[in-house]
């Protein structure tokens, strides 16, 4: 016979913080701490938005690719989560990732109910850039020049977003079946002139995925992401578009994570 002693189970290097930001909004901060010595020019950082639903796959994948003596460089996992817990808190997320646009633009929700409030991408960036980049900054040795965010769905909607209003914030962007469609598909004409003025300061890095059994209008807003960006390859924006084969909307998931070490370290030499 076999007793059971249930204990909750937890990694001694992961953590949670609470974070109100300058917007009175509040975040759980979730954060797996790399075991080994940071390298001579710090720790290279990933961001995952929808915290509960990428930070803890994320987190396994990393421990696990960057276990020596043959692995990557130790990463710095950071997931920003919601006090909800809800891996795709759908009010926030919404609030968060989505461009600001008049509501003329935006489409019937499938439900018929009227979309959350939205249109505050850049507000959130800002919490990024001038709050929780920072606070990180201060506790852990971080590479400033080596610094990723990755999203999924509306979060790829962001992060192809956070790629044109600021491209000097990341070095890699990963956009995880972004939701292109959103407003008319208002983000290919933020690409379309976000890049006049840019002199390729830096490599930028872009990972964008989508799983090829997802929606046509997904699929079809990822082609031509992929299409625009890849035009800027000679502005020092280089970009990767995957299609994971027999993979959907969910079960791409784990398929755009598990890239993320590697995608990292194949391009930390441009």
């Amino acid at each position: 016979m076999i007793t059971m002693t249930k204990k909750p189970y937890t990694s001694e290097n992961y953590f949670e913080v609470a974070m109100t930001s300058r917007q009175q909004l509040d975040y759980r901060i979730l954060i797996a701490s790399p075991t080994d010595e940071p390298p001579a020019d710090g720790y290279t950082v990933i961001y995952a938005l929808d915290g509960d639903a990428l930070f803890p796959t994320l987190a396994e994948a990393v421990k696990l690719q960057t276990r020596k003596p043959k692995g990557y460089d130790p990463i710095l996992v950071i997931g920003i989560g919601y006090p909800s817990k809800e891996p795709f808190d759908m009010e926030r997320r919404c609030l968060d990732f989505t461009l600001p646009v008049s509501k003329e633009h935006l489409p019937p929700r499938p439900d018929g109910t009227p979309w959350p409030p939205n249109g505050k991408a850049n507000e959130f960036l800002d919490f990024i850039e001038h709050e929780l980049m920072p606070a990180i900054a201060k506790e852990w040795p971080i590479n400033k020049k080596k610094q990723a965010i990755v999203g999924h769905s509306l979060g790829g909607l962001f992060t192809l977003y956070a790629l044109c209003a600021r491209p000097h914030l990341f070095s890699h962007l990963v956009a995880g079946s972004p939701s292109v469609w959103w407003a008319d598909n208002a983000v290919l004409k933020v690409i379309d002139r976000c890049f006049d003025d840019w002199n390729g300061q830096h490599a930028i890095n872009l990972l964008l995925t989508i799983g090829a059994n997802e929606l046509p209008d997904m699929l079809e807003g990822a082609d031509l992401a992929a299409e625009r960006l890849k035009r800027l390859s000679d502005q020092n924006i280089h970009t990767n578009y995957v299609k994971f084969d027999e993979e959907d909307h969910v079960s791409v998931l784990p398929c755009m994570l598990g890239r993320l070490p590697r995608f990292l370290d194949s391009n930390s030499r441009k």
